[in-house]
């Protein structure tokens, strides 16, 4: 296979969960694809599994089998480019079957491997079912554990949370509130600030990124009356930040620093723990949010949704998601493209 030229790749769009609705909302952008406005992509998926579900929802969507990436520019317009991953057993909506595991996997390699081939500009990820994935052998938390280890990174990827004029970055993650506690550290701030910073300038050409810090208790500690942890853990994050020359400000009352206005002056939010990144996106843009993981060597982007067992294969599933992840990662090529032009 040969590269296309740069400005002229398809995305990369993995299978996910195939009992869940990443096929449905796979299906649905793609007929979506002139009014939404979409960029070319090509699927890492069955296409007998997509062409049949296609007839199940009453979708009119020809599946086309591809060779290579590039042949899914020319043919995006007029069917749906399916590189194909094979199964190992029949789907059936809305129960996963570890035997389709090692397809669901290799569905991310082969998307990482073209996207590091320089023969698609990104990777977009359709959700999977962790539970069925641990059930076949697979020995990572998650997805972007796992993308870390593609990319052979040492250090931790963030995690950021995008929807409308709003986004989050969440230090600590999928943990309880007692453990982001005791894990939160002014080294996990400075980390997450570097590389939100670093991400914002490259990804989103954002010449001087505003980095808003929230604080861990009510009212930002209020001078240690309700807690320390923003003088003894977070104010020296910010001041390691400021002297990196970043724009950062806070702690910040997170009560307060999440409407409109307040979202204004700042280009990203840095969030102690889980709920505090997420109910605000998910308020903000509930059907629209993206997942998106910053400091891989590649662009990776996600529907921020899980595998919606309950609906998959009925129609109801919505795309917004799926078309927002999609959008998004092309802009964040194409800006990586140019702000490592020579």
């Amino acid at each position: 296979m040969t590269a296309a030229p740069p400005d002229n790749l398809p995305l990369a769009l993995t299978m996910g969960e195939p009992a869940g609705i990443g096929g449905d909302i796979t299906l649905k952008a793609w007929v979506a694809r002139h009014d939404a406005g979409l960029p070319p992509f090509v699927v890492l998926d069955d296409p007998a599994r997509l062409a049949a579900l296609a007839a199940t929802l009453g979708l009119a969507v020809p599946v086309q089998v591809v060779s290579s990436p590039d042949e899914a520019v020319a043919l995006f317009d007029r069917a749906l480019p399916v590189l194909p991953v094979g199964l190992g057993t029949a789907v059936v909506a809305g129960k996963p079957d570890p035997a389709n595991g090692a397809a669901v996997i290799a569905s991310i390699d082969r998307a990482v491997a073209l996207v590091q081939g320089g023969l698609a500009a990104a990777v977009v990820t359709n959700p999977i079912q962790k539970s069925s994935l641990y059930a076949a052998g697979f020995r990572h938390p998650g997805h972007t554990e796992y993308l870390a280890h593609l990319a052979g990174l040492a250090d931790e990827p963030i995690m950021m949370l995008a929807a409308a004029d709003l986004r989050v970055v969440p230090v600590t993650i999928h943990v309880s509130v007692r453990d982001a506690v005791t894990l939160l550290t002014t080294e996990a701030i400075v980390h997450a600030g570097r590389v939100t910073a670093a991400s914002l300038a490259r990804d989103f050409g954002i010449v001087r990124p505003r980095l808003a810090v929230a604080g861990l208790n009510p009212h930002a500690g209020e001078g240690g009356a309700m807690g320390r942890e923003e003088i003894d853990i977070i104010e020296p994050a910010i001041a390691i930040l400021r002297a990196d020359g970043i724009d950062v400000s806070g702690p910040r009352p997170p009560d307060t620093m999440f409407h409109a206005a307040a979202r204004r002056g700042y280009d990203a939010a840095l969030c102690m723990y889980h709920d505090q990144a997420l109910i605000p996106v998910k308020t903000v843009d509930f059907d629209g949010g993206v997942n998106i993981t910053l400091g891989l060597p590649f662009v990776r982007t996600s529907p921020d949704h899980g595998t919606a067992l309950d609906i998959a294969g009925t129609g109801a599933a919505n795309a917004t998601s799926l078309i927002a992840a999609l959008k998004t990662a092309d802009r964040m090529a194409r800006n990586r493209r140019r702000t490592s032009a020579p």
